[in-house]
């Protein structure tokens, strides 16, 4: 699935997991309380290299380290492009 920004070598397009809106103890949280999601889709990945191929496929969930990436805004949606080398694993 194309939908507009092709990632380059080993990068990949990941789209955050929204942060949960309540604790465990049922307290609402604000926006700025949330604590930033670790958990991501992939929504696009790059072509690898001959050195590194690409682990990590277009709908897998994984976790990520937290300050990786850079996100970017397209057509209103919040992406983070990544190295394949911040994911840290992948979610079943």
């Amino acid at each position: 699935m194309s939908f507009g920004i092709k990632p380059l070598g080993t990068r990949v397009v990941i789209k955050k997991v929204e942060a949960e809106e309540k604790t465990q103890g049922g307290i609402i949280l604000t926006s700025s309380a949330k604590e930033q999601p670790q958990m991501a889709e992939v929504v696009a990945v790059g072509p690898g290299t001959k050195d590194e191929p690409m682990e990590v496929k277009v709908g897998e969930k994984v976790i990520f380290s937290k300050y990786a990436g850079t996100e970017v805004k397209y057509q209103g949606e919040e992406y983070t492009i990544m190295s394949q080398a911040d994911i840290l694993a992948t979610v079943e």
